[in-house]
């Protein structure tokens, strides 16, 4: 029931702290799971203290139990074990605490564990983060390399000898932590924020040298997993592991099988690429020399021809075409001169045959009257009148003449 409180009213610590153990003591016993950390077992006490923690969240109970109830587990429970507890949730008036009071512990086995990993690995494939065209490539040539791994571990040796081996100049950024164990799982994803919102880092390693499945039990946790698939930083699974694998590889942007791999995997080989360059570098040498080769010859073959060999050449070729076209145009002049010659000749000769003076010529006369104005031809002798002076026109000449009378003799003025 809720209490009826207020500013003026309000209610104890020790009413509060009863009202909450009242609804605790309600849930009755429980199963739950979880990964011990912090194991607390004194010699000579009855009462063992251990802490369960939830490898996917930062939430975490403190359990207590009879010592019998640790020795009655078949195999040893040690810090990082997963287990399931059947446990009655108890508070604690006075301090204010929830514990669990366990009457059972089982361990989880490696089929359990393996199988939950199964059920997580399908969850996590249908939802897309196993495929490939998420997946991002690597950088050829990264400004900083993030490593995750154990502090002063064999993978950390392995992946910074193998990149710097491949590449002197590399740079790393080192983020050293828990491998494995009940908060590995924590500061590997710690770490990852880290690194991803590092401006420089172009890719993440995330190496450890291998272990059982248990020791990788971190590398496949769900928090992690996801975190792994949010980042913007490629990631590179390095856990070298021999058997099972753990989900991590399936997530990273690239899986390399050992600490050794993903040192050649981030960097490429320094002699490898001085090699291609050289090789680069002469194929580009041989396209040159053969492109310059190909053009010589056509220039050569250009320079050969009759028009560049001798510049004159052309010039007098054209010389001589001009003189044949010069002669011909003559030719066709004189030749139009001369037709033109005979059709003057010939139209003269037509204007004579027409004309008076030819017709004076073959002995006729024009007679006209000498005292008109108008010079009028004489075109009958009813024209004339006796004694009428006249003017008559030959071929060489005109001369004066005067009309005879009717019946005066020829030749008489």
């Amino acid at each position: 029931m809720a209490l009826d409180t207020s500013p003026e009213k309000p209610a104890p610590v020790r009413v509060i702290s009863q009202l909450i153990g009242q609804w605790i003591n309600r849930l009755g016993p429980v199963w739950v799971e979880g990964q011990v950390t912090q194991l607390s077992r004194r010699p000579g006490t009855q009462t063992a203290f251990l802490t369960l923690r939830d490898p996917a969240a930062e939430v975490s109970l403190q359990v207590t139990c009879p010592a019998r109830v640790l020795d009655a587990v078949d195999a040893p429970i040690t810090d990082g074990a997963r287990i399931v507890v059947h446990a009655k949730p108890s508070w604690y008036f006075t301090r204010g605490t929830l514990s669990l009071a366990a009457a059972e512990i089982r361990p989880v086995g490696l089929g359990e564990l393996l199988a939950r990993i199964e059920r997580l690995r399908k969850i996590l494939a249908a939802e897309g983060l196993f495929a490939a065209e998420r997946k991002r490539a690597l950088p050829f040539l990264p400004n900083v390399i993030g490593l995750i791994c154990g502090r002063d571990s064999k993978a950390e040796h392995d992946v910074l000898e193998n990149a710097r081996r491949r590449w002197p100049g590399v740079r790393f950024e080192l983020k050293t932590v828990a491998v494995q164990g009940p908060s590995a799982a924590g500061q590997v994803m710690e770490a990852l924020r880290v690194l991803d919102q590092h401006t420089e880092v172009d890719v993440i390693i995330i190496a450890r040298g291998g272990g059982s499945v248990e020791d990788l039990l971190p590398f496949s946790d769900e928090a992690l997993l996801r975190a792994v698939a949010a980042a913007r930083t490629p990631v590179v699974s390095a856990i070298g592991h021999e058997g099972d694998s753990p989900l991590l590889d399936l997530v990273a942007d690239v899986r390399a099988s050992t600490p050794t791999d993903a040192g050649k995997h981030v960097v490429p080989d320094v002699i490898e690429e001085l090699t291609r360059v050289r090789q680069a570098r002469e194929r580009l040498r041989s396209y040159l020399r053969q492109w310059i080769d190909r053009e010589q010859a056509g220039l050569d073959a250009t320079r050969s021809r009759p028009a560049l060999a001798d510049a004159a050449h052309g010039i007098r070729i054209r010389a001589d075409e001009l003189a044949l076209l010069r002669e011909r145009a003559r030719r066709t002049v004189r030749h139009l001169l001369d037709r033109a010659s005979v059709d003057v000749e010939h139209t003269r000769a037509r204007i004579r045959a027409l004309s008076p003076a030819a017709t004076l010529e073959r002995g006729y006369a024009v007679v006209q009257r000498a005292d008109a104005s108008d010079g009028s031809v004489v075109r009958t002798p009813d024209d004339v009148a006796a004694g009428e002076r006249l003017r008559i026109t030959v071929a060489a000449g005109e001369f004066p003449a005067l009309a005879k009378p009717d019946g005066e003799a020829d030749g008489q003025p």
